[in-house]
Parts: structure tokens; sequence; C-alpha cells
């Protein structure tokens, strides 16, 4: 069983360069999402100073100084397509719609290559919910 069906806490980790990449473990994050108060424990003093914080805010209870942004991830996935397991697929979104890492388009087109066959739709509507998320809390982070 993997963590998050155990309910713990997971790491992703993706680095993204113009130049070569030296070192494909992050050292210091620009943005880190914590979907768990296990995940915000671990992972969030890995986000650098000036980087991005996201956090559930149904699930994660932050510290008073916290200094990120709050969404209710897994309760947009939810609503938006019955399930749980596509807060993934809207926390894509949230990060694409409030950092404009890569464009829409191309997460468009990485979610529906990376699709079960069958959910496509679903995520589709999941990706979106993320960027009107993004939209709704009005915060642009360009990096």
């Amino acid at each position: 069983m993997d963590p998050e069906a155990r309910g713990g806490a997971s790491r992703s980790e993706v680095v993204i360069s113009d130049g070569e990449i030296d070192h494909p473990e992050v050292l210091s994050a620009d943005v880190v999402i914590a979907l768990s108060q296990e995940a915000y424990k671990k992972f969030a003093k890995t986000v650098h100073a000036g980087g991005l914080l996201i956090v559930d805010e149904d699930r994660v209870e932050t510290s008073a100084d916290f200094n990120g942004v709050k969404i209710p991830i897994v309760r947009i996935a939810r609503e938006t397509t019955g399930k749980a397991i596509t807060a993934n697929t809207v926390a894509l979104g949230v990060l694409v719609g409030l950092t404009d890492l890569v464009s829409r388009d191309a997460i468009e087109k990485a979610v529906a290559a990376r699709a079960p066959k069958g959910t496509e739709e679903m995520n589709r509507k999941a990706l979106e919910a993320g960027f009107a998320a993004a939209e709704h809390f009005g915060v642009f982070v360009n990096r």
C-alpha cells in the first residue's frame, strides 16, 4: 500500500531548469504543496525564503507565522469529481494557476496523456477546478 493510501506523507520532487541539472534532488524548494498535516510538518521547512507554500486549508493546521496559500484542495476534488483521489490533479491546476511554471496547454496535454483510460474527463475537470481555485484566491507568483 502506498503512503497516501495509508494517510501518511509522501513526497514527489520535480526539478525544472533551462540549464543543465547537476543534482536531481531538491535541496531548497521553490514550491511545496502539503495536503496533510504530516506533509506540512516534514516538508514546509524545505521552502526557501521567497518560495511558495500551498496547504490544504481543511487538512493542515498552520503555525501563527504561516506565510503561504491555503486552498481546500481535497474538498474541491470531492465537490468537482466526487473523488478525493483527484486532489493531486486539482493541486497541479492550482500550482500552474499560481505560478505559471508551465503553460496551461502543456499541463492539460500532460494530464490527458497520463490519465487512466476512462478517467480523462474527470481529470480534466479536476485540473480546471484547480485553475479556478488559483484564480479565486487571487495569487499569482511568477517564477
